[in-house]
């Protein structure tokens, strides 16, 4: 079966007073359905860019789509304008944005906000699309839904304003979510919280999800399959199993080594590894592997010859010129 989205050769490039910025180049991601594919990787490393392109939310300009292909349901969304998009936006495809506190109009009540793409896309009166927002802030677990249609944005907390950002993208029960690291600025119980409702809405409504996030906990609790980005570009992607089982790349193996271990720091205290240095400025990227400034296993060939995405293991990609048995075992 087709994938439901099919990110080919993606490059999103932003003009700057410096030159062009590459936030995005030459990604290849595919999501299927009923599936939860996370993007990770630290801060500036391209996975904010490259959902938000799919929808064209980025500003353009500076932004601009320089090549590439987003193919959904054997649909390429890169030639369509802004009001072809609108058509997709919500209805096919819902975005849940990163940030809670400032996403959502502080001047409209959150029932007239999620009511809003229910009269668009489909066709309600004004009671239907009230009686329809109330059904969404039950199933995100508002309580007293009936009277909180009718408030506004700044009488929420930030976990239930996240929660009417979740019934806002699932209001017209979309075929794929892409949540903005949806857990960022709540606290980690919230956080739990938030993670349990969006599997439960993923299969109630039989959705896609694509997890945009830099947290490898969030990872191994939700997805079926990972995206490893850094600087712009695919190095990594595996099922979620085999990704923390055997991660082949060093960059790969350094996110997985900073997530503390209760198991093992019981028994022996050490310090949590950390990564060198930090993302690179993409608009002078370094030759060849983006990563090799960083990394300890660096050699000559990194610096001088782009290392290509290939399979290592069936349903196993990486990009790097280190052999398979080089790169050590997984901790």
């Amino acid at each position: 079966m087709a994938p439901l989205l099919e990110i080919k050769g993606l490059k999103t490039h932003f003009s700057t007073d410096d030159g062009i910025l590459q936030a995005v180049d030459g990604v290849d991601i595919s999501i299927n359905r009923g599936e939860t594919l996370c993007v990770v990787g630290e801060s500036g490393c391209g996975k904010t860019v490259t959902a938000m392109s799919i929808l064209k939310l980025i500003a353009m300009p500076p932004g601009r789509i320089a090549a590439g292909q987003i193919i959904f349901e054997g649909r390429d969304l890169v030639p369509l304008t802004s009001n072809q998009l609108d058509e997709i936006r919500a209805k096919e495809i819902g975005f849940i944005f990163q940030e809670p506190m400032t996403s959502l109009n502080p001047v409209l009540t959150v029932g007239e906000q999620i009511a809003e793409s229910l009269r668009r896309h489909e066709a309600v009166t004004k009671k239907q699309a009230l009686e329809r927002t109330i059904e969404m802030l039950k199933l995100v677990q508002i309580p007293n839904a009936e009277g909180r249609v009718h408030n506004y944005p700044h009488q929420f907390s930030g976990g239930m304003r996240q929660r009417v950002m979740i019934a806002m993208a699932l209001a017209c029960k979309p075929k794929l979510i892409i949540a903005d690291e949806p857990t960022t600025a709540l606290d980690v119980t919230i956080q739990a919280q938030i993670l349990d409702l969006l599997q439960d809405m993923k299969e109630r409504f039989g959705m896609a999800v694509m997890l945009i996030t830099h947290a490898m906990g969030v990872v191994a609790e939700t997805a079926q399959r990972v995206v490893v980005m850094y600087a712009g570009k695919v190095v990594e992607e595996a099922s979620v199993d085999d990704l923390f089982a055997d991660p082949r790349h060093p960059y790969t193996q350094g996110l997985i080594r900073s997530i503390p271990r209760i198991d093992l720091d019981s028994e022996h205290k050490t310090r949590l590894e950390a990564i060198g240095g930090s993302v690179p400025i993409l608009i002078n990227p370094p030759v060849g592997c983006r990563f090799a400034p960083r990394c300890k296993f660096a050699m000559n060939v990194c610096t001088e010859k782009e290392p290509l995405l290939r399979e290592v293991s069936p349903g196993h990609r990486m990009a790097c010129h280190l052999g398979d048995t080089q790169l050590g075992a997984a901790p």
